[in-house]
């Protein structure tokens, strides 16, 4: 078995010459900003702007049903999975450590690593993204000097303390929000009658064509219609990743982490799928400034379905602004995801899978090395300054979503390793912080989707063969595999017995660091005060 590493393992000397651990991140993020960051921390462009082809490709009800199936049966089992064993270990490891203590430690190895590489294409893709919708305005301006605003605004707002981060992020995420929110009420208002033409169109882009045929004919192209939706929706919808990164640095974890998880459902019922219920309603997917906006590869607002949908009602003055909002969901996307990067690679050095002075963070808790080295590698997106910015989004799309399933995958089959561990122990779940509904099914039936999903990602670049395509599509999965048989290899690591896997290392102290929370009556003091509050005001403390 190889040896674990902690942080303490690599001192430094400190000013008066003696030796000293280094710094590590601080619990400087609130409720409310993780809540933030799980509801708005994968809501960029792709559910504004790239939602347009899927629903020209496969129609309004393959695109509903895609999202709908994506995230109840995959996104949510996701979520609940991790909400539980972070609650009762909260460490700043992350999930990587407990995949190294519950099933093997090169698991932990390349689950680690292909996390790291999908959120490092993820921030590519967002601000390959910024240069697109930039271009709305200016065509005359290269698109990498637009990449190098993104890049410097979001290394400077992660280098602040983790607390100034998280309100950033709130405020970035907040607008997102917004302006989903705001497109729905929009599409409900127009499709009544409120608009300038005074056409009352109801459902009436839902009466014909709902399920387009795709790839090939009859049922089985309505059905692939249907599964593309499903591996767009693996690249849009947030998983459970944000929370588990920020499970070291989240305040009052084990209440926090399962107000967290238990709120999916309603988010992915709330956000995803209504919305793109809405943007189904209010376009056409057959319409021609759809099909000539998608093929032509116009720019920001002018290729959404929302603006086209709203222009086709002749309502005016709102592509501007909603390609201002659109820009900053890209920015915010590319903000929070530069963060999850820096510290999967900070859980990866913690964890002695990476080197060892990546570890090291400023006096305020940023892990700055890391921080530094994903902006340095983000410089690939500088791509753009020679080929065509839409092109490169598209590019880091698919090489982004092959990477993410895989990682959500692997982490409900860590959960059941974990499942299976705390049988073999005798330790009831009742005794855990928080106990997930529905399992171990739940965690089951995720497993097979994600495998389903990652397996078959690719369909359509076998017929004609597009070796482009292959290597987007299956990067991810084949990354993983080197990296487990590596680390395999060289470590020469051993499964992990359930009946000895490590369930309590470090339990000790994080109960002493969740003490000042849950001890002096801090919790009691909170449940008066919800109690003294009005209705309204109540509710809106539980929810962030």
């Amino acid at each position: 078995m190889e040896k674990k590493h902690s942080i303490e393992d690599h001192p430094e000397e400190t000013a008066a010459g003696t030796v000293a651990p280094y710094r590590q991140t601080q619990r400087g993020l609130s409720s409310r900003h993780v809540q933030l960051m799980a509801i708005g921390g994968s809501i960029g462009t792709g559910l504004f702007v790239g939602i347009g082809s899927y629903l020209r490709d496969a129609g309004p009800l393959s695109v509903f049903l895609g999202y709908l199936c994506y995230g109840l049966l995959f996104i949510w089992p996701c979520n609940l999975c991790v909400g539980e064993m972070c609650a009762y270990l909260p460490i700043r490891g992350s999930i990587f450590e407990l995949a190294a203590r519950y099933i093997d430690p090169a698991f932990g190895f390349a689950m680690g690593w292909v996390y790291f590489y999908g959120g490092l294409m993820l921030v590519c893709t967002e601000y390959s993204a910024v240069a697109t919708v930039m271009q709305y305005w200016n065509t005359s301006v290269n698109p990498a000097v637009w990449v190098a605003m993104a890049l410097v605004v979001c290394f400077l707002l992660n280098v602040v303390a983790v607390k100034w981060y998280g309100e950033a992020e709130f405020l970035m995420a907040s607008t997102k929000i917004l302006l989903l929110i705001g497109l729905v009420l929009l599409t409900f208002i127009t499709m009544v009658g409120g608009n300038p033409n005074h056409d009352a169109y109801g459902f009436r882009n839902w009466t014909h064509g709902v399920m387009h045929e795709y790839y090939t004919d009859g049922t089985t192209g309505r059905f692939l219609g249907f599964f593309s939706v499903m591996v767009y929706a693996g690249f849009s919808v947030a998983g459970p990743d944000l929370p588990a990164l920020a499970a070291g640095e989240i305040q009052n974890p084990r209440l926090a982490i399962p107000r967290v998880v238990k709120m999916t459902f309603y988010r992915i019922v709330g956000f995803y799928v209504l919305g793109v219920f809405a943007v189904a309603t209010i376009c056409p997917s057959q319409d021609p400034r759809l099909l000539s906006a998608i093929d032509d590869g116009a720019s920001g607002s002018a290729a959404s379905p929302w603006v086209i949908g709203i222009t086709n009602l002749n309502i005016t003055g709102l592509p501007d602004l909603i390609n201002l909002l659109i820009l900053l969901a890209g920015w915010s996307c590319g903000n929070a995801y530069l963060y999850a990067s820096s510290r999967t690679l900070y859980s990866l050095a913690r964890d002695g899978h990476a080197p060892a002075f990546l570890t090291k963070c400023t006096q305020s808790g940023v892990p700055i090395y890391c921080v530094s080295i994903v902006s340095l590698l983000s410089c690939i997106t500088f791509l753009v300054a020679s080929n065509a910015s839409s092109t490169v989004f598209f590019w880091f799309v698919d090489l982004t979503t092959c990477a993410l399933i895989v990682t959500y995958t692997s982490m409900v089959v860590v959960f059941l390793a974990w499942y299976r561990a705390l049988k073999a122990q005798g330790v009831s779940r009742d005794s855990l912080p928080y106990k997930s509904p529905l399992q171990p099914y739940a965690a089951i039936l995720a497993t097979l989707i994600g495998s389903s999903v990652t397996l078959f990602n690719g369909f359509n670049v076998f017929s004609p063969f597009s070796v482009q395509g292959f290597i987007t599509s299956y990067f991810g999965l084949a990354f993983w595999a080197v990296m487990f048989v590596f680390w395999k290899v060289w470590k020469r690591t051993e499964w992990v017995d359930p009946a000895r896997a490590n369930i309590h290392g470090g339990k000790e102290e994080i109960d002493e660091e969740c003490r000042v929370w849950e001890e002096g009556g801090v919790q009691e003091r909170r449940r008066e005060e919800l109690r003294a509050m009005g209705v309204w005001r109540r509710w809106w403390e539980r929810m962030w």
